[in-house]
């Protein structure tokens, strides 16, 4: 499992393995809080990043973490929640 803290990097990675990047969208900019859904994301592609994110970090994400109305950086808060969790469970 990798280290904790997930990154934005990490997310825009991810983004792109699972769904793509629509044209219109600098994924490289300020993004953090930006809605999914301006950003191109709507809930199936949220569902394939969240998948992609529990397998990589061996963690499960809750189906109100993944709602295309909330931010990256709800997103990133809520994994990097989740790592915590299994970090100490793990000590």
């Amino acid at each position: 499992m990798p280290s904790i803290p997930f990154t934005l990097d990490d997310l825009r990675r991810i983004l792109i393995e699972a769904a793509g990047a629509e044209d219109s969208v600098d994924l490289a900019g300020d993004i953090l809080n930006t809605r999914f859904t301006v950003l191109g994301y709507e809930s199936l592609a949220l569902l394939e990043t969240g998948g992609r994110i529990e397998r990589e970090y061996g963690i499960v994400l809750d189906d109100d973490d993944l709602s295309d109305e909330l931010t990256p950086g709800d997103l990133i808060d809520a994994v990097n929640a989740q790592l915590s969790r299994a970090g100490a469970r793990a000590a």
